[in-house]
């Protein structure tokens, strides 16, 4: 991140007509919301469900409604963390979703982010969601990898020199509302930066649930700030990384209980190979006012070599005297008792590794609520295991 790659420059009409039959066939995601280079394209943007009302950042600063500006620029979070300054001065574009009272929607709206083939450069975005009272919805954010067509040269973003991706999503969660967001941080190239932040302000009586998996290449950091700002809320935030070679992913969140009668769930996992690098970062902290607060965090690495690295930093700071909060760290490797057992029973070691790794990341992945997603997520899952090199002393 020494490196500050020159920004890219906009899509034109012919960027984005390069990119139409990647998201026009039959099987296309279905409730999409495009940004290409950062910038909002509506081109490539689907309709959206009943009560869920679609616009750009830049047509929304240019309206300049205050209570959407406020929430755009949350001064507790903004002020405090020097990659979010460089996003609010540096975004591009956006979208802002509004989703109105009561509406409710089964099928996720993705949001996806494309890029155009060039050179090494920076992009930069921030999109907020704003849920209603009483509504659901589930948004779902993804990297779009293009298929090489016949009469290109190139496949996907793997053939992209350095790309730097700094994305901010902020969400207002209303009362009594229900929030199940996705990130995929899949399909990254080697040596490419990508830095995602989520902002959440969670109302009374409100549900928010977030999953992450990380698969890609290169430096990953993915850093939530999420403040309880009514009674009686609920939240899960949890995570899978799978890393190989010597790729670093990165887990910061700071969780702040400030409404009593809250429950908060952190549970991130970390599958580690060759001379990867896995961190997680977590704070949790009770305000005074916040009392009858009920808080876990927990992280747990799996680490399949000796030159693998997980580094763990959990605390914790109560100002409450009426709390139940706790956190934990684990690392180590997989039980090889339950490793015998497997191949007394015929399996492979590779097969038996193989099967207990995808456990280990399916707990989560099974937890997601949309079988859609999940089953999108277990194939990753299966992919990256697949690609893993054989071991050479077992058979």
């Amino acid at each position: 991140m020494r490196s500050a790659l020159p920004m890219v420059e906009a899509p034109g009409a012919a960027e984005i007509e390069a990119l139409r039959p990647d998201f026009s066939h039959p099987g296309a995601l279905a409730q999409r919301l495009v940004l290409v280079d950062g910038v909002f394209a509506p081109e490539l943007s689907s309709a959206m469900p009943e009560g869920v009302r679609v616009r750009s950042l830049a047509s929304v600063l240019n309206e300049g409604r205050a209570d959407l500006i406020a929430l755009l620029a949350p001064a507790n979070a903004d002020g405090a963390d020097p990659i979010l300054s460089l996003n609010a001065a540096l975004m591009q574009d956006g979208v802002v979703i509004e989703v109105a009272p009561g509406a409710r929607s089964d099928d996720p709206i993705n949001l996806v982010y494309a890029s155009t083939p060039g050179g090494p450069s920076a992009r930069f975005s921030r999109s907020l969601i704003v849920v209603g009272a009483g509504a659901s919805i589930r948004l779902a954010e993804s990297l779009h990898v293009r298929a090489a067509r016949a009469d290109e040269t190139f496949s996907g973003l793997q053939n992209f020199n350095c790309l730097q991706n700094f994305n901010c999503l902020i969400a207002s969660v209303g009362e009594g509302a229900t929030f199940n967001h996705t990130t995929r941080m899949t399909g990254g190239e080697p040596g490419g930066v990508r830095v995602e932040s989520l902002i959440a302000s969670i109302g009374a009586g409100a549900q928010f649930d977030s999953f992450a998996l990380v698969t890609g290449a290169g430096l990953i950091r993915r850093q939530i700030f999420m403040r309880f700002q009514g009674p009686g809320a609920k939240s899960a935030l949890r995570g899978v990384s799978l890393l190989r070679g010597r790729e670093h992913a990165d887990t910061t969140l700071v969780v702040e209980h400030a409404a009593p009668d809250c429950s908060g769930r952190q549970l991130f996992k970390y599958i580690l190979d060759e001379e990867a690098t896995g961190v997680f970062q977590g704070k949790i902290v009770v305000d005074p006012l916040a009392q009858k607060t009920d808080a876990r965090m927990l992280s747990k690495a799996l680490l399949l070599s000796d030159t693998a690295a997980m580094n763990n930093k959990p605390e914790l700071e109560i100002f409450a005297d009426d709390v139940a909060c706790g956190h934990g760290a684990t690392s180590g490797g997989l039980d090889a008792d339950q490793l015998f057992y497997l191949q007394t029973r015929g399996l492979p070691f590779a097969q038996a590794e193989a099967l207990l790794l995808e456990a280990f990341a399916g707990e989560l992945i099974d937890g997601l609520g949309d079988e859609n997603l999940a089953e999108v997520c277990r194939s990753e899952v299966r992919a990256w295991l697949s690609r893993r090199a054989p071991p050479g002393v077992h058979s």
